[in-house]
């Protein structure tokens, strides 16, 4: 009887009886085998191989170049030509890595590291959010700042590559060839010059574990991220073909390199000078012992061969960041009352305004939102209750709105 039964449930893609098969699934309307499965289960690996494109797909032919990946970046981030080409040069170079094959010279191409160098507001986070639409490998930006060393309360350094893991979908192959933009770096800068008798747990603690990331092992990596625990099952990740982007805004920098080149920041300098020293844009004379008297180890920062920079937005560029990007304050600003079906047209001596407010209050890029925002709020409150299918904000109703909020509360400390 139980023979019978054997032989009545057979599989519901092949055919075979139980009886010749090793395992056969029940479902609910029908029956698998294991060899049915087991083809199954190679043909999905395969597709979403083919759906993602590993690291065989890339194709130099096909993959943009420096100039065009810089072009780009032109229709999103005004200025800083600079930072663009150091960014270009350093992506292009990351596919030729990660295309090199073996040959006879046993020349190995090895990665540089990047550190990108700007006041806050100029622009490095966003460099790093667009030129992560362009990539055909996986990239994520994470912040130094929750990082602590490990055995201390906040993320252990490993967490930074939980996020590329997650990015990768946990396939360590494709995250092995990934970027990692590493924001806030000098958040984890040392805190004193001198080695302090207690322990700087978020500072040079950090930047020590940092050291094996930016070099190139096999670190695991928590697949949760956070703090790692023993019962923890861990993902072995190479970081050798890991590109690595740092970007910080090294506060207060300016007076080290002015240290550095005799010269002072504010008052009178010495009367001789050989070269002609811009002092409104000190960041351009940025040099490695720079950063190693802001607080950074000199370890780290042979880890990280390229230093590039970030002018200070000037007037042009501010005003410029206003309306000419795809993704301009402005045409956000256009497409919301678009959705409530009212046209705004704004008078242009209104983004002069503008432009003088966030160099009043030195808010940089980020500023500009701020402002737009407090002259916008109270026709944003009041337009959808009301039937106008056009509103023109003119330069009067922008300076009472300024004038009427209290306008200190934007400025930075």
């Amino acid at each position: 009887m139980g023979e019978n039964s054997r032989n009545k449930r057979k599989c519901s893609f092949c055919g075979r009886p139980e009886s010749e098969v090793g395992l056969l699934i029940t479902g609910l309307n029908g029956y698998i085998c294991d060899s049915c499965s087991q083809q199954a289960y190679e043909i999905v690996k395969e597709a979403m191989q083919n759906s993602k494109g590993d690291a065989g797909s890339l194709d130099l032919k096909e993959l943009p170049k420096p100039t065009e990946i810089k072009a780009f970046l032109d229709q999103y981030v005004i200025g800083q030509d600079d930072a663009k080409r150091y960014l270009s040069v350093a992506v292009y170079n990351h596919y030729k890595r990660l295309l090199q094959k073996p040959g006879k010279d046993d020349v190995e191409i090895e990665k540089s590291n990047i550190i990108m160098v700007g006041s806050t507001g100029t622009g490095k986070t966003l460099l790093a959010r667009t030129i992560a639409k362009l990539l055909k490998v996986p990239f994520t930006i994470v912040d130094a700042t929750v990082l602590t060393e490990a055995g201390y309360v906040g993320e252990d350094i490993e967490s930074l590559l939980t996020r590329l893991l997650q990015v990768a979908d946990y396939n360590v192959a494709e995250a092995e060839r990934g970027i990692v933009f590493i924001d806030e770096i000098d958040k984890i800068a040392r805190k004193g010059d001198n080695p302090s008798i207690t322990r700087d747990v978020s500072g040079e603690g950090v930047q020590q574990g940092l050291l094996k990331l930016l070099e190139g092992s096999v670190v695991n990596v928590p697949p949760q991220g956070g703090r790692k625990h023993p019962d923890q099952k861990m993902i072995a990740v190479n970081t050798k073909n890991i590109l690595f982007i740092c970007g910080g805004a090294f506060d207060g920098i300016e007076r080290k390199i002015a240290q550095r080149l005799n010269t002072n920041v504010v008052g009178y300098g010495a009367a001789k000078e050989t070269v002609k020293i811009d002092r409104s844009n000190m960041m351009q004379y940025i040099a490695p012992q720079d950063l190693k008297s802001f607080g950074l180890i000199p370890e780290i920062i042979g880890r990280l061969p390229i230093l590039t920079y970030l002018n200070p937005l000037d007037r042009t560029a501010l005003r410029n960041i206003l309306t000419e990007p795809k993704n301009s304050i402005i045409k956000q600003y256009i497409k919301l009352f678009e959705m409530d079906g009212v046209k705004l047209v704004i008078q242009p001596e209104v983004f002069e305004f503008i432009v003088d407010k966030a160099i009043e209050y030195k808010l940089g890029a980020r500023g500009l939102r701020s402002i737009v925002e407090t002259i916008m709020m109270d026709v944003m409150f009041e337009m959808p209750s009301m039937k106008v299918t056009e509103f023109e904000l003119t330069l009067d109703y922008a300076r009472l709105q300024i004038e009427k909020t209290n306008i200190s509360r934007l400025q930075n400390a």
